[in-house]
């Protein structure tokens, strides 16, 4: 038995927030239904890269990569008899998570306030944009968007250059965490008192949470923190330092005059350690331009892996830059049965990654593969609905089941 089986959950969402949460839930045990239409798919299904490099609604890896364990219907929202359907499968469901514009949901008819009818002890997680208050809270917009809103893009890239965001909709992989806690905590409180609840989490505000420390600097001191490239204030060396191969990066950072010194004799240079450019970590930050140009003298000879083995055999902290493919071929994660493959009915095998949470009595992991557009519209209607052979095809036939 899984942790969270026998917990039904309709899944309105789309992009990566709100299907990343779902998937958790899926992965975990839920029974996770996700609606979308012919006329409004999920736009990740439009996202590259494709199987093959063939367009195609049903070939996303990155779709696929966010919605394993769940059920797919393909459900015309526009037309009233859908929107009664989607009433019908909430009186079903313990959890419903939505993350449309704010306001989308009580436009269609599936506000809080009206799906509580069908089910008054329904729960239902909302990720708008910026909440459902606020001067700014009808304003749609995306992750990748947010990100620059938030913060982010003010501290990332180089000092002399214009602002670097974060690769990807940085904030979109920051909300599933918060919003799995708040449908465990909300789940806890209805097994213990009977009661529902609507929960919010506005995605502006969780990502705010990260830039804590941005803020008090400014509260306390005045200061606003600019662009500092790879380095860190006060520490040196501290940086991404070339290696031997084509775009094959290491990370190194000491804190510590023990660092230091380790650092130095790893690199076979223990002279370093008293030279006077170098003495103190103050030094060490005044001169790092020359630190640094030593440091990837010798990095730029290796390879990241061993850079990374040598340094970290040393007591120094030290990660190679990895990209996808070093991931996939990951030894350690491999080992740890990071991953799980699946047949998709057009992808064909694919690689789906496991939760990064584990329990040792319920180990959740992917349960089916993404599913196509549409492909679970019989067993949804039938088997979770009840619905007879008849009014399944009418359905179809008026479009109501697209």
């Amino acid at each position: 038995m899984q942790a969270l089986e026998g917990i039904k959950v309709i899944d309105f969402t789309w992009f990566i927030s709100g299907p990343l949460t779902t998937k958790f839930l899926g992965d975990c045990g839920a029974e996770v239904v996700h609606v979308e239409s012919v006329t409004s798919p999920d736009n990740m299904r439009s996202t590259t890269p494709m199987k093959g490099n063939v367009p195609g609604i049903n070939r996303s890896a990155a779709f696929a990569r966010y919605n394993s364990s769940k059920y797919g219907l393909s459900l015309n929202l526009r037309k009233p008899e859908g929107v009664a359907l989607a009433g019908r499968l909430v009186a079903w469901a313990d959890v419903v998570v939505e993350n449309f514009s704010s306001g989308t949901m009580d436009r269609l008819g599936l506000g809080y306030s009206d799906l509580r009818q069908a089910r008054p002890d329904l729960i239902m997680v909302s990720l708008p944009m910026f909440g459902h208050t606020g001067p700014w809270s009808g304003q749609p917009g995306l992750g990748s968007q947010l990100s620059d809103l938030i913060g982010f893009g003010n501290l990332t890239g180089w000092p002399d250059r214009e602002p670097s965001s974060p690769p990807g909709a940085y904030t979109d992989f920051i909300i599933p965490y918060y919003a799995v806690c708040a449908v465990m905590a909300a789940l806890d409180s209805r097994r213990r008192t009977g009661r529902g609840q609507f929960v919010e989490i506005a995605q502006y505000e969780a990502g705010i949470q990260f830039l804590a420390p941005v803020m008090m600097d400014w509260f306390a001191h005045g200061r606003e923190p600019n662009r500092a490239g790879n380095r860190c204030a006060g520490v040196a060396p501290h940086g991404v330092y070339r290696c031997r191969g084509r775009e094959r990066w290491c990370a190194i950072a000491v804190f510590t005059e023990e660092e230091w010194s380790r650092l130095c004799a790893a690199m076979g240079r223990p002279e370093l350690a008293g030279d006077p450019r170098f003495a103190t970590m103050l030094d060490r930050v005044q001169n790092s331009e020359p630190l640094d140009a030593l440091i990837e003298e010798w990095t730029g000879a290796r390879s990241a892996e061993e850079v990374m083995g040598l340094l970290q055999q040393a007591g120094v902290a030290a990660g190679a830059v990895l990209n996808g493919r070093d991931l996939v071929e990951n030894d350690h994660l491999s080992a740890r049965g990071f991953y799980k493959e699946l047949v998709h009915p057009e992808i064909g095998r694919h690689r789906y990654l496991l939760p990064p949470f584990r329990f040792s009595k319920t180990p959740g992991e992917p349960r089916r593969p993404a599913p196509c557009l549409g492909e679970h519209n019989e067993y949804v209607c039938k088997h979770i609905l009840g619905m007879s052979d008849e009014e399944f095809v009418r359905l179809l036939n008026e479009g109501v089941l697209d």
